[in-house]
């Protein structure tokens, strides 16, 4: 029986390396597959690894509909076992359901990657609905590192090395520079343990030598 599998975890713990080992194992096995993406850090229809594996895929923008592309594929004398999706926190809940029922009604392999929250720890409303839906949900076992050396379990946005708390929820990049902002500040992400996130200790202010205060008032 087909499966809806939901794979995730903080920025780079290798969910793109695993979308692309999942689709060479089934693939080096027979079976036929579909990639799917959305606004990978090195463009349009492309998964890619930080490790420098990619691959050609489909892109996903808000409109697409992954029951009429499968549909279309079968139709047209395709065949499809499963479809791996990536970068799936930008997917909309009405892909996700979808994706379901690719699963309970054409019974393909649903193979969902992707980040669990957002830099402000909120869900993304894709990856909200994969959790409701999905079958198994699987946090990668290797573990992304804060600065501090502790397990890194939260992205956090930053303007020239400090974190931020406020703005648009989906930025796209990488845990290296992303660019610039409108007002030419370089914005990138980092990957931190909760105690630096929710102190906003980033390691630009861990190696500028700025301690971390009490969260009380010590006695006299």
């Amino acid at each position: 029986m087909a499966s809806f599998r939901y794979f995730t975890g903080p920025m780079d713990c290798g969910k793109s390396t695993l979308a692309l080992q999942i689709d060479h194992t089934h693939a080096g096995g027979g079976r036929r597959g579909r990639l799917f993406t959305s606004r990978d850090r090195a463009g349009e229809a492309i998964i890619s690894s930080r490790l420098g594996l990619r691959r050609p895929a489909v892109e996903v923008h808000p409109a697409f509909g992954f029951w009429t592309y499968v549909v279309e594929q079968l139709s047209a004398g395709a065949r499809i076992d499963y479809v791996i999706c990536d970068e799936t926190q930008f997917y909309t809940p009405a892909q996700v359901d979808d994706l379901a029922r690719l699963v309970d009604e054409l019974d393909i392999d649903v193979f969902a990657v992707g980040i669990l929250t957002d830099f402000q720890t909120h869900l993304f409303p894709g990856s909200r609905r994969l959790v409701e839906l999905c079958d198994s949900m699987e946090v990668l076992q290797v573990e992304a590192l804060c600065w501090c050396g502790r397990r890194a379990t939260h992205n956090a946005r930053t303007v020239d090395g400090l974190m931020v708390v406020e703005g648009d929820q989906v930025v796209v990049g990488d845990t290296a520079d992303l660019g610039t902002s409108a007002d030419d500040r370089a914005v990138a992400y980092e990957v931190l343990c909760r105690r630096h996130h929710r102190a906003r200790t980033t390691r630009v202010v861990a190696q500028a030598g700025l301690a971390e205060t009490l969260p009380f008032e010590p006695s006299r």
